[in-house]
């Protein structure tokens, strides 16, 4: 995929800002559906604060050499809600004991080099683990698509929600292939976004002069909680980051944290952060098919990626609230915009930082009901998915060591298959605490776990010769004009052609 502006790019300024807002609505929904689901949605500016300063520290590391935001990360939700327990130190705790899970297994690439890791995760594992990544969203994208955001009575299905979802989807799509107009084909999801917007505005506005709740698909609320009453902090604002609210816990005597504590925290991140290195791996993968360079054995590196998501993610914690990593949005919307620049991605940080602090601006992008980011979804997770199966054409699937591998993940995955591990058992025997590691990175490590068998069989059986006619469970395909009778072994077309001679 040719880009239209390389990592090295320097597009003009005015296209500067439009093409990094651009990637700040990109990661905008996840980035605050994580304070939200782990039940702190007052935080939202500051996952968002969060985000700017990692992805900034990222950049950093990578010498501006890969372009892509890192935020809030969904894989360490279940662990933020065991830390979440002790209080915001426990949170903190959290994020740099992730953190350092990276820079350890930077260390140690930094001394044994990145073969082993090559080894470990192929293209037959990463593949379908980038595909499956993009999958695994669909749902959510699904869900949010046919919701509007007026009210709990609107909270279920909405065919209006629906429409103004699919007008999203379908102005990003013709902006992004149309050639009259080569500007909209850069600002695809900030047109899209603003057509589903006007919309939903629409028959917000039919539905109030009507009063039919059914078509009021904006939801006022976060502007109007903002304005009432009317202060200095509705215009302007500090993100209450998890720094601030830890040393308010220290001063107030509120502090939770214990060494008891300390070790369910690392029981519940630490794992978690080392599955997540293989998705960094598949995401950084992913990125570098797309701008066509090898951002792992190439430059920056595996090192400096993870160093970079790593201390990013520290910095995302303590000046935030999550642990961040790099968003597939985010590699999406490069995709998509052919936009490669990193000044892009620097700028869109930038943004991030100023963003959190206008309370203005904060309030109105909560308002972007689910279903025009459902829209806005339906193209950039398709994206990620299309982009690992693009991985398929190196994988020969006639070798059953690579079906085997490709199935385990795929179904895994899709099927929604999880790992709870027990940590914590009350006084009548039943599991009161567990980790859970998503589906994700569950499938991910099913797929490394039965190559790593398969390549440990072939290699114990290497001087047994191979039997052909049953290298694969694939049925080799049918040619035209053939016909076979049953328990014949030859087809019966080469009968006939005897008879004709």
């Amino acid at each position: 995929m040719k880009m239209i502006f390389d990592v090295e790019a320097k597009p003009k300024f005015n296209q500067l800002l439009v093409f990094a807002f651009q990637q700040v609505l990109a990661i905008m929904a996840a980035t605050i559906a994580v304070p939200t689901i782990i039940g702190l949605p007052a935080q939202i500016p500051a996952a968002i604060l969060g985000a700017g300063i990692g992805t900034i520290v990222y950049l950093l590391f990578t010498k501006f050499k890969s372009p892509v935001c890192i935020s809030s990360s969904f894989a360490f939700l279940s662990s933020l809600g065991v830390a979440l327990a002790f209080g915001y130190l426990g949170i903190i705790v959290g994020g740099i004991l992730a953190g350092l899970v990276y820079v350890v297994i930077a260390i140690v690439i930094h001394f044994a080099g990145t073969k082993w890791v090559s080894k470990l995760m192929p293209p037959v594992i990463i593949g379908p683990t980038v595909a499956l990544i993009g999958l695994s969203l669909a749902g959510a994208a699904m869900g949010d698509i046919v919701k509007a955001n007026a009210s709990v009575a609107n909270g279920g299905y909405n065919l209006i929600g629906l429409l103004c979802g699919l007008v999203t989807f379908v102005t990003i799509v013709i902006c992004s292939v149309q050639k009259k107009r080569k500007g909209l084909r850069l600002i695809p999801f900030i047109v899209g976004i603003g057509v589903g917007y006007c919309l939903a505005l629409i028959f917000t506005l039919i539905g109030h002069f009507a009063h039919v709740d059914y078509l009021m698909v904006l939801n006022w609320e976060p502007i109007v909680n903002n304005f009432s009453p009317v202060t200095f902090q509705s215009f302007l604002d500090y993100p209450r980051f998890a720094l601030v609210e830890g040393i308010k816990e220290i001063s107030e005597g509120r502090v939770l944290l214990t060494a008891a504590g300390f070790g369910e925290i690392a029981l519940a991140f630490i794992p978690v952060a080392l599955v997540v290195f293989a998705e960094h791996i598949a995401d950084h993968k992913n990125l570098g098919s797309i701008i066509e360079r090898d951002l792992v054995e190439g430059e920056p590196g595996l090192e400096r990626t993870l160093l970079g998501d790593g201390v990013g993610s520290i910095a995302g914690t303590v000046l935030g609230i999550c642990p961040n990593t790099t968003y597939g949005e985010s590699v999406g919307c490069v995709a998509i915009t052919r936009n490669a620049s990193v000044r892009t991605i620097l700028v869109a940080a930038c943004m991030c930082i100023l963003l959190s602090f206008l309370k203005p601006v904060m309030v109105v992008l909560q308002t972007i009901p689910s279903c025009v980011m459902g829209g806005v979804c339906l193209t950039l997770y398709g994206f990620i998915a299309v982009s690992g199966l693009k991985m398929f054409k190196d994988i020969d699937l006639g070798l059953n060591k690579n079906l085997f591998t490709v199935s385990a993940i795929l179904i895994a995955g899709i099927g929604g298959l999880s790992i709870q591990i027990p940590y914590a058992i009350d006084g009548n025997g039943t599991v009161s605490k567990v980790i859970t590691i998503t589906s994700i990175a569950t499938a991910l490590v099913l797929g490394i776990v039965t190559y790593a068998i398969i390549n440990a069989i072939e290699k114990k059986e290497k001087d047994i010769p191979d039997d052909e006619e049953a290298e694969s469970l694939m049925a080799a395909p049918i040619e035209s004009g053939s016909t076979y009778d049953v328990g014949a072994e030859e087809p019966a077309k080469e009968e006939s052609a005897k008879s004709e001679e």
